[in-house]
């Protein structure tokens, strides 16, 4: 059985969870013509190795980031969304600044390791 940490919640069955998919910038929603907001709905970039992706607790209804190998399906670590924030500002103030944010789903907390096999 796969075992994923929830920020919230610990270690759950992975059926309790529901992939909502990578994470990347949201477009401007006064500016975003059809079809960067088509792109940014139901387009993924599908890159192999180490991305950031978001994931729901569906019984608690908790989203939350989760680093996950797409070549292994290794979950590699879960934060949650203000943590991923945090490092991500902290990242970026060495390089560039003024890089978008991708789009909230409204948690908050700290960061935990990913997936245990039992």
């Amino acid at each position: 059985m796969k075992i994923l940490k929830c920020p919230l919640n610990g270690p759950r069955n992975i059926t309790e969870f529901v992939w909502g998919g990578e994470m990347k910038p949201m477009p401007d929603p006064a500016t975003a013509t059809d079809a960067e907001w088509t792109e940014y709905l139901f387009l993924e970039e599908n890159l192999a190795g180490e991305i950031a992706e978001w994931w729901l607790h569906a019984p608690t209804n908790f989203w939350f980031v989760a680093r996950r190998n797409t070549i292994t399906d290794e979950i590699i670590e879960t934060m949650t969304y203000d943590a991923f924030l945090a490092r991500q500002q902290a990242a970026s103030t060495a390089t560039a600044p003024d890089e978008a944010e991708p789009a909230a789903k409204s948690v908050t907390g700290g960061t935990d390791t990913g997936v245990t096999s039992t």
